[in-house]
């Protein structure tokens, strides 16, 4: 049985114990029962070591291990040297 359902977007705070505080009222007569998706935001921040091997493991770049992509040697360019 196909039940339609309206959905109402707002934001709130999950408290200290659990409980979910929303930041203004709903604009729902109650008492109702409410079925709730919570939207969690992701680490933004990923470590060195998952971004190093998340590229060279990315099938993306294969096409750099091809013999006529090593183009550079030893000899090309400038040596460099920090101060």
């Amino acid at each position: 049985m196909d039940v339609a359902v309206k959905a109402i977007e707002t934001t709130g705070t999950v408290d200290a114990q659990h409980r979910l505080l929303l930041d203004e009222p709903l604009p729902v007569a109650g008492p109702t029962r409410v079925r709730v998706i919570i939207l969690l935001p992701e680490d933004a921040d990923i470590d060195e070591k998952e971004w190093l091997y998340a590229a060279a493991t990315n099938p993306a770049f294969d096409f750099l291990k091809e013999p006529e992509e090593d183009i550079y040697t030893s000899e090309d360019g400038r040596p460099f040297h920090d101060r």
